[in-house]
């Protein structure tokens, strides 16, 4: 129904014209940067080599995998989401600047970085330390700063606020999640600190080689060791120098009887060798190839990929997650915390026909679930729904009456 013109001026909103919008920006909307405050921050050590696009990838990765509240069958087997404000917030919204995906790059990031994150619930029903019958609404991720035997201090952002703050919370309220590839990534004599240690040589060496310098030495033709003679040396280098640098082309004369020997030249060491040696070693170890990170990869090879590495980093947040924001009471009452991957993400369109009758014929699949997964409107036709082999005749087979003896008449 059409609202009236009147109507429509009366409720009609303008961010930049109305009262309201107006008079709230000369109120305390708090602290402002100029670039996003809560956002994950690496160590620059990692930030600044391949190790932060390799953090990014393994992120990414993570948070296309959903993660829903969910309740389960007597077997244990996925019955049905929950419509909970904790199944929002892991998503749909996290928080008041993340949704349920940015929340998962979040906590892959962190754990990966640190080695240890803290998943904080911000937002509830009612205090934690009073009652354990408590929704939560938001969360965010913190980073670990000092470990107690029955709390742990965690440095988390205040959206109130607009800035981090160190609080202290309980460890039964916060989910504490360990990088299952600690050994590998976080430890400190682990193959990915050794590599970092190795790029690290690497950037001063190329910082060193791009400085500017000349790095030579000038052969004079005499000795030098008397005082005198060393005084005319420095004269004679700071001489060059002053050429070199007063020169528009950076051209100097040397007299015929001295000799110049350039020192710049690219010295033969095994440090690349070791780099090549180290990177193959921690993509062994962590069950990555090169295809994975250029896309193309086939189907085995990402299955191995998310076996090896997705696969225990998703049951490690899921599993504490479910530890901590479940009660006994609501794990006792079949309720859960789970990963969903969608198997079809990988397979190509000349076999989707294939897997799509298969799933139908053995009644896996209604055909309205088989045209969700390709994205195409569900189907009007009831049969669309029913979970049954359409290849066989379901007809009710009609009786057969030409045996039937009609009494009236007689039969022979």
């Amino acid at each position: 129904m059409e609202r009236s013109l009147n109507n429509r001026i009366q409720h009609a909103w303008n961010a930049f014209l109305n009262k309201d919008p107006t008079r709230s920006n000369y109120q305390d909307t708090g602290p402002g940067y100029s670039s996003r405050p809560d956002r994950v921050r690496l160590r620059g050590t990692n930030a600044k080599s391949i190790v932060g696009a390799l953090y990014n990838r393994l992120a990414i990765d993570i948070a296309s995998v959903n993660i829903a509240h969910v309740k389960l069958d007597e077997n244990n087997k996925y019955l049905e989401d929950i419509p909970s404000s904790l199944n929002n917030a892991l998503s749909v919204e996290a928080n008041i600047d993340q949704t349920g995906r940015s929340l998962m790059m979040d906590i892959s990031m962190s754990m990966f970085d640190e080695g240890s994150v803290a998943v904080a619930p911000i937002d509830t029903t009612m205090d934690p330390a009073i009652s354990d019958a408590y929704e939560i609404q938001t969360l965010r991720v913190g980073k670990i700063i000092e470990w107690y035997p029955t709390m742990v201090k965690i440095d988390i952002y205040n959206e109130q606020k607009g800035y981090k703050e160190q609080i202290n919370v309980p460890k039964n309220m916060v989910a504490i999640i360990e990088n299952p590839l600690y050994a590998v990534m976080n430890e400190p004599n682990s193959t990915l600190k050794r590599l970092i240690e190795k790029l690290n040589i690497l950037d001063a060496i190329d910082e060193q080689s791009g400085s500017g310098k000349l790095d030579i030495i000038i052969q004079l033709p005499y000795v030098i060791k008397s005082p005198a003679r060393r005084e005319q040396a420095d004269n004679r280098r700071k001489e060059i120098e002053m050429q070199l640098t007063g020169s528009k082309y950076g051209i100097a004369y040397t007299d015929g009887t001295e000799k110049i020997t350039q020192l710049n030249r690219s010295a033969d060491n095994n440090l690349m060798t070791q780099i090549t040696y180290l990177t193959s070693m921690l993509y062994n170890q962590l069950g990555l190839t090169e295809s994975i990170f250029d896309g193309t990869a086939d189907e085995k090879t990402m299955l191995n990929y998310f076996s090896r590495t997705i696969e225990p980093c998703l049951s490690t947040i899921t599993d504490e997650m479910k530890r901590k924001f479940l009660t006994k009471t609501a794990r006792t009452q079949r309720q859960s915390i789970q990963y969903f991957r969608d198997p079809f993400k990988l397979v190509p369109v000349s076999e989707l026909a294939n897997i799509a009758d298969k799933f139908t014929r053995n009644e896996v699949l209604t055909s309205n679930e088989v045209r969700g997964i390709i994205h195409y409107k569900p189907s009007k036709d009831p049969k669309a729904n029913e979970l049954r082999n359409k290849n066989l005749n379901n007809q009710v087979p009609q009786k057969d009456t030409t045996n039937i003896v009609d009494l009236n008449k007689g039969g022979q």
